[in-house]
């Protein structure tokens, strides 16, 4: 018999994967699951690009870019990371982050050296100006709780519930993988 992956309350199913369909909401018709203001996955991508929008330019006042504050930000939480660390924690590959690392360092925010340990491994710390640039960084969250017209609660609820279902997919991805 067919594993079947369940979300609560309806079930996870491919017909690709030769498994049924999982049976429609009360209510709603099978042409309401294509209307795009029904699609989880847009809301997501476009609130993703507004949000971008909105840090342009309060990074751009401290001369970062978005993928370079969230690398600033986890070496921020922690200094002295592997490349490997950052990239796990960021959820990006070596050939992406690479290029990130070697701007970051040309604008002198952070140095990378071979670990003592183990040579092939690539130690990233933050320089004394990237440690600096914490202290004007405190300001861009709080506009954001501005710009979204959010208390610090409501943001932490929907972060939670973010990280909760980028990890619920993750875990279906994992699963996709094991069984092609």
């Amino acid at each position: 018999m067919d594993k079947q992956r369940t979300l609560p309350n309806r079930p996870y199913s491919s017909h690709a994967r030769g498994r049924k369909a999982p049976a429609l909401p009360a209510g709603v018709t099978p042409g309401e699951l294509l209307r795009l203001d029904n699609q989880l996955c847009f809301a997501l991508y476009s609130a993703s690009l507004t949000m971008t929008k909105v840090y342009k330019p309060l990074l751009a006042s401290l001369g970062v870019t978005y993928p370079q504050y969230l690398v600033l930000l986890v070496l921020w939480e922690t200094d002295e990371l592997t490349v490997s660390e950052v990239g796990e924690r960021l959820f990006l590959d070596s050939g992406t982050l690479t290029p990130l690392l070697k701007r970051l360092e040309a604008m002198g925010l952070l140095a990378r050296r071979r670990s003592a340990q183990d040579e092939r491994v690539v130690v990233v710390s933050l320089t004394a100006e990237g440690r600096k640039l914490r202290q004007r960084a405190l300001a861009v969250p709080a506009e954001l709780l501005c710009a979204a017209q959010c208390s610090v609660a409501e943001i932490g609820e929907v972060t939670r519930k973010v990280q909760k279902l980028r990890g619920a997919l993750a875990d279906s991805v994992a699963s996709l993988q094991e069984e092609a």
